[in-house]
Protein backbone atom coordinates (compact mmCIF):
# COMPACT_ATOMS: atom_id res chain seq x y z
CA UNK A 1 0.00 0.00 0.00
CA UNK A 2 1.59 3.55 -0.52
CA UNK A 3 0.00 6.83 1.39
CA UNK A 4 -2.30 7.71 -0.83
CA UNK A 5 -4.10 4.82 0.11
CA UNK A 6 -3.68 4.44 3.57
CA UNK A 7 -4.77 8.17 4.12
CA UNK A 8 -7.80 7.37 2.04
CA UNK A 9 -8.54 3.93 4.30
CA UNK A 10 -11.38 3.74 6.83
CA UNK A 11 -10.08 4.46 9.99
CA UNK A 12 -10.45 0.78 11.47
CA UNK A 13 -8.96 -0.52 8.20
CA UNK A 14 -6.01 2.03 8.24
CA UNK A 15 -5.91 0.70 12.47
CA UNK A 16 -5.65 -3.01 10.81
CA UNK A 17 -2.97 -2.04 8.20
CA UNK A 18 -0.51 -0.55 10.53
CA UNK A 19 -1.52 -3.63 13.62
CA UNK A 20 1.65 -5.66 12.82
CA UNK A 21 3.86 -2.26 13.39
CA UNK A 22 3.61 -2.14 16.97
CA UNK A 23 0.57 -3.62 19.68
CA UNK A 24 0.12 -0.09 21.33
CA UNK A 25 -3.89 0.60 20.85
CA UNK A 26 -2.98 4.52 21.97
CA UNK A 27 -0.09 4.76 19.15
CA UNK A 28 -2.43 2.79 16.15
CA UNK A 29 -5.07 5.08 16.70
CA UNK A 30 -3.15 8.37 16.91
CA UNK A 31 -1.43 7.82 13.80
CA UNK A 32 -4.63 7.35 11.99
CA UNK A 33 -6.14 10.37 13.09
CA UNK A 34 -2.69 12.35 11.96
CA UNK A 35 -4.07 11.44 8.63
CA UNK A 36 -3.78 12.64 5.81
CA UNK A 37 0.21 12.66 5.30
CA UNK A 38 2.09 13.99 2.48
CA UNK A 39 4.58 11.70 2.30
CA UNK A 40 5.65 8.49 3.47
CA UNK A 41 8.59 10.36 5.31
CA UNK A 42 5.63 13.09 6.97
CA UNK A 43 4.14 9.60 8.46
CA UNK A 44 7.34 8.00 9.64
CA UNK A 45 8.14 11.17 11.32
CA UNK A 46 4.97 11.50 13.15
CA UNK A 47 4.89 7.98 14.26
CA UNK A 48 8.55 8.68 15.53
CA UNK A 49 6.95 11.37 17.54
CA UNK A 50 4.22 9.64 19.35
CA UNK A 51 7.05 6.64 20.18
CA UNK A 52 9.16 9.00 22.00
CA UNK A 53 6.38 9.37 24.18
CA UNK A 54 5.86 5.49 25.42
CA UNK A 55 7.11 4.52 28.88
CA UNK A 56 6.42 1.13 30.99
CA UNK A 57 2.81 0.98 30.22
CA UNK A 58 3.45 0.97 26.30
CA UNK A 59 6.39 -1.42 26.81
CA UNK A 60 4.29 -3.85 28.39
CA UNK A 61 1.59 -3.60 25.77
CA UNK A 62 4.11 -4.22 22.90
CA UNK A 63 5.81 -7.00 24.71
CA UNK A 64 2.66 -9.27 24.29
CA UNK A 65 3.31 -9.27 20.47
CA UNK A 66 6.74 -9.72 21.08
CA UNK A 67 8.49 -13.55 21.14
CA UNK A 68 11.85 -13.95 22.59
CA UNK A 69 14.49 -13.30 20.86
CA UNK A 70 15.54 -16.44 18.92
CA UNK A 71 11.73 -18.00 19.22
CA UNK A 72 9.96 -18.50 16.24
CA UNK A 73 6.66 -16.82 16.64
CA UNK A 74 3.59 -18.63 16.59
CA UNK A 75 0.45 -17.69 14.74
CA UNK A 76 -1.11 -15.88 11.18
CA UNK A 77 -1.57 -12.66 12.53
CA UNK A 78 0.77 -9.25 11.06
CA UNK A 79 2.99 -8.88 13.67
CA UNK A 80 3.78 -12.88 14.29
CA UNK A 81 4.30 -12.85 10.97
CA UNK A 82 6.80 -9.36 10.56
CA UNK A 83 8.68 -11.36 14.28
CA UNK A 84 9.14 -14.52 11.67
CA UNK A 85 10.79 -12.81 8.71
CA UNK A 86 12.99 -10.36 10.77
CA UNK A 87 14.42 -13.41 13.39
CA UNK A 88 14.80 -15.70 10.42
CA UNK A 89 18.82 -15.52 10.71
CA UNK A 90 18.77 -16.09 14.17
CA UNK A 91 16.66 -19.07 14.03
CA UNK A 92 19.11 -20.56 11.60
CA UNK A 93 21.88 -20.15 13.70
CA UNK A 94 24.14 -22.93 14.78
CA UNK A 95 23.40 -24.76 17.43
CA UNK A 96 26.11 -22.96 19.72
CA UNK A 97 24.74 -19.08 18.97
CA UNK A 98 21.16 -20.53 19.64
CA UNK A 99 22.30 -22.19 22.57
CA UNK A 100 23.59 -18.71 24.06
CA UNK A 101 21.17 -17.06 23.18
CA UNK A 102 18.81 -18.66 25.01
CA UNK A 103 20.88 -18.40 28.42
CA UNK A 104 21.27 -14.87 27.90
CA UNK A 105 17.66 -14.61 27.12
CA UNK A 106 17.36 -16.38 30.66
CA UNK A 107 20.08 -14.27 32.07
CA UNK A 108 18.16 -10.90 31.12
CA UNK A 109 14.74 -11.85 32.47
CA UNK A 110 15.99 -12.92 35.94
CA UNK A 111 17.63 -9.56 36.17
CA UNK A 112 15.35 -7.27 34.20
CA UNK A 113 12.09 -8.79 34.84
CA UNK A 114 10.95 -8.50 30.86
CA UNK A 115 12.18 -9.99 27.35
CA UNK A 116 15.11 -8.81 25.42
CA UNK A 117 14.04 -6.98 22.90
CA UNK A 118 16.15 -5.86 19.91
CA UNK A 119 16.23 -4.86 16.64
CA UNK A 120 16.88 -8.46 15.21
CA UNK A 121 16.35 -7.54 11.17
CA UNK A 122 19.78 -6.36 9.23
CA UNK A 123 21.55 -8.15 12.65
CA UNK A 124 23.29 -11.11 12.67
CA UNK A 125 22.68 -13.98 15.36
CA UNK A 126 26.69 -12.78 16.51
CA UNK A 127 25.77 -9.08 17.01
CA UNK A 128 22.59 -9.65 19.08
CA UNK A 129 24.42 -12.06 20.79
CA UNK A 130 27.14 -9.14 21.43
CA UNK A 131 24.13 -6.69 21.95
CA UNK A 132 22.11 -9.16 24.50
CA UNK A 133 25.56 -9.85 26.38
CA UNK A 134 26.73 -5.96 26.70
CA UNK A 135 22.77 -4.64 27.88
CA UNK A 136 22.99 -7.52 30.64
CA UNK A 137 25.33 -4.93 31.73
CA UNK A 138 22.69 -2.07 32.14
CA UNK A 139 20.94 -0.30 34.87
CA UNK A 140 17.29 -0.06 35.06
CA UNK A 141 17.19 3.15 33.56
CA UNK A 142 19.87 2.81 30.76
CA UNK A 143 18.38 -0.61 29.51
CA UNK A 144 14.35 0.92 29.65
CA UNK A 145 16.36 3.49 27.30
CA UNK A 146 17.85 0.93 25.13
CA UNK A 147 14.60 -1.38 25.05
CA UNK A 148 12.22 1.77 23.92
CA UNK A 149 14.99 2.20 21.34
CA UNK A 150 14.69 -1.26 19.92
CA UNK A 151 11.23 -0.85 19.90
CA UNK A 152 11.30 2.77 18.07
CA UNK A 153 13.12 0.92 15.19
CA UNK A 154 11.15 -1.96 15.12
CA UNK A 155 8.09 -0.14 15.12
CA UNK A 156 9.65 2.11 12.16
CA UNK A 157 11.08 -0.05 10.10
CA UNK A 158 7.26 -2.08 9.92
CA UNK A 159 5.66 0.87 9.53
CA UNK A 160 8.26 1.62 6.19
CA UNK A 161 7.35 -1.88 5.49
CA UNK A 162 3.35 -1.47 5.31
CA UNK A 163 3.48 2.26 3.69
CA UNK A 164 5.79 1.02 0.69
Amino acid sequence: MDIEQFNQLPPAEARAAIESCVAIPAWQQQLVAARPFLSVQQALDYADGLSRQWQQTELAQAFSAHPRIGERASGQRAHQQASRSEQAAVLMADSQVRQAIAEGNQAYEARFGRIFLIRAKGRTPQEILEQLRRRLHNDDREELGETLAQLREITLLRLQEVLS
